[in-house]
């Protein structure tokens, strides 16, 4: 008999297509690890539930009738929920992506990813660590351009390290552990980078890095 994980990860999923969330629901209720404790509809009905039940992660479509993602994840912010957001969309990334970034979402993912990959990615988004798909990024600021901020200036051959180390979901105490330097210093990069970039997290650097070709 196989042993229980010593951590299960919560999540909801939040979809307007029945299919796309029975798959899902069967696709997480099928590894031992995860477990799914609800479905919704649209936007409002997902805050309402990730509110009531408390998940780990919520896996959150972005254009839904009746409530679309970008406002359950504003909403989702505005009471400090503790549950993180994972965005699935599709190749045909629309222009809701990059505001779903500045309203907290904690990651990105194309709905045709692997089941690994999007396992990875919720085990990630669960740990508060950014997972932003390259293909998302690219064909996302193609279409909403970050402006470069005045006095912007190039990044350190360490400030790449790091950040190339963020895009991969990478942890600060991980990265300290790959570059052999402390939290602390890891933390410093990253506000050089931010700054740098004229972002004001993790994801937001990591998709205007792709933009400008620093990373891909």
């Amino acid at each position: 008999m196989a042993e229980e994980p010593a951590r299960v990860i919560t999540l909801i999923v939040v979809d307007d297509h029945p299919v796309v969330r029975n798959g899902l629901r069967g696709m997480f209720d099928s590894a031992a690890e995860f477990r799914v404790l609800g479905e919704a509809a649209d936007g409002v009905e997902g805050v309402e539930m990730a509110v009531r039940l408390d998940p780990d992660v919520v896996l959150m479509d972005l254009r839904m009738p009746g409530g679309g993602g970008v406002a359950a994840i504003t909403e989702l912010t505005r009471l400090g929920a503790r549950s993180r957001v994972l965005v699935l969309t599709t190749y045909d990334t629309d222009s809701d992506t990059l505001p779903a970034i500045e309203a907290g979402a904690t990651g990105y993912l194309l709905k045709d990813a692997p089941r690994e990959e999007l396992f990875t990615a919720v085990r990630a988004a669960a740990d508060g660590r950014t997972v932003l798909s390259p293909a998302i990024a690219s064909r996302l600021i193609s279409r909403v351009r970050a402006p470069v901020p005045s006095g912007s200036e190039t990044l350190s051959a360490r400030e790449r390290e790091v950040l190339e180390l963020v895009a991969k979901g990478t942890s600060n105490r991980e990265i300290a552990a790959v570059l052999f330097i402390s939290e602390a210093t890891v933390k410093t990069h990253l506000t050089h980078v931010f700054a740098k970039l004229g972002a004001k997290d993790r994801a937001a650097a990591v998709a205007v890095a792709y933009d400008r070709g620093i990373l891909g």
